[in-house]
């Protein structure tokens, strides 16, 4: 059996120090060549079946992480997609509680709709800030901009103490952090970050009695018997939640099959230690320069007060990392090594 050093090496060679994950992943070897695989199977017209076959592996291959039947995940564009879906279902003047500047896509279709009551608190308090009428919890299993952990636990048990349903945004965690899919009513991943897959793709994990969800969003894919579906209105909404896939962006699909593939063969297990370990050796070395990054205690992303403006430079410097809101990002993924840590270190003490 391979080892893990062994799998990362084989698939990845940044030419940089890339310290950037949480906003977009870096493709692996096999992930690249499906691409290319994909887009000559276009160019010379052959049958395109086999990209289809990807949609489904990448879908039975996402719900194995998730740890749910593959009828039971959808797949997608985006996770605002999926969220305005399950704001669509909600009753005129229902309570929707969300944390306090989480990530756009997960929270603004419910401000949208615009007769919801959208109500934000400090994500410390989200579990005890569930009330009587609190009709749905949604928030990032990992917030985009500082990578605090929600808890979890907590606040689905506040929320099924108030019969509240739940909506969590695993965009920033999938792929490095286990996932319970089972655990929630709504779970979406975009597939473009720690996933490590190409843009477009969205996977969505729906209750098994759908919750009340209408697939508005519904084309001929949606059909239980997809080619039967075609022409005039959908008659049969397939019978599993990909009755809330949207037409799919094949060469994604294709891409994402093998990053897929790659997760798993590591383990999600595996990818945690690892991601976290370099996450706790960069705090360390903030805390020996005088720094002290956003409390975030088990999470593979870092944020440091005060140091974002040293991006361009860092980013010159070979050595590529975010600037969220004035703060220094740096995400740690499976192709970082503890070298990536001691040389942002270092660049930072200059």
């Amino acid at each position: 059996m391979e080892t893990f050093e062994n799998l990362v090496r084989a698939e990845f060679a940044p030419k940089h120090t890339y310290l950037n994950t949480a906003s977009n992943g870096l493709l692996p070897a096999r992930t690249v060549t499906a691409v290319q695989r994909a887009v000559r199977m276009r160019a010379e017209g052959v049958p395109l079946g086999p990209l289809y076959e990807d949609v489904e592996a990448a879908r039975a291959c996402f719900a194995r992480l998730a740890g749910v039947p593959a009828e039971r995940v959808a797949t997608g564009a985006s996770v605002a997609e999926y969220g305005a879906l399950i704001a669509a279902s909600l009753p005129a003047g229902a309570e929707v509680l969300t944390a306090e500047d989480d990530f756009a896509s997960l929270v603004n279709p419910f401000h949208e709709r615009g007769d919801l009551k959208v109500r934000a608190v400090p994500l410390e308090r989200l579990a005890e800030s569930v009330r009587p009428g609190t009709a749905l919890v949604a928030v990032s299993s990992a917030q985009s901009a500082d990578g605090r952990l929600a808890d979890l636990p907590a606040v689905r048990d506040a929320a099924r103490g108030h019969g509240a349903r739940t909506y969590v945004d695993a965009s920033q965690s999938a792929g490095w952090l286990p996932l319970d899919g089972d655990a929630d009513d709504f779970v979406a991943a975009v597939g473009f970050k720690w996933l490590l897959g190409p843009h477009g793709v969205t996977f969505f994990v729906a209750p098994r009695d759908f919750g009340g969800l209408t697939p508005l969003l519904a084309g001929w894919v949606a059909g239980e018997v997809p080619w039967d579906s075609c022409y005039g209105p959908v008659r049969e909404h397939a019978h599993s939640a990909r009755r809330f896939d949207i037409s799919p962006a094949l060469f994604s699909h294709a891409g994402l099959r093998a990053s897929l593939e790659l997760v798993e063969e590591i383990g999600v297990d595996a990818v945690h230690a690892h991601d976290v370990g370099l996450a706790d050796r960069f705090r360390a070395g903030l805390a020996e320069l005088g720094h002290t990054p956003v409390p975030a205690p088990g999470s593979a992303i870092v944020s440091v007060p005060g140091l974002g403006h040293r991006q361009d430079e860092l980013s010159r410097a070979g050595i590529q990392v975010s600037d969220r809101a004035g703060n220094l990002r740096a995400a740690f993924h499976l192709y970082n090594t503890p070298a990536d840590v001691d040389r942002l270190l270092d660049a930072l003490k200059a």
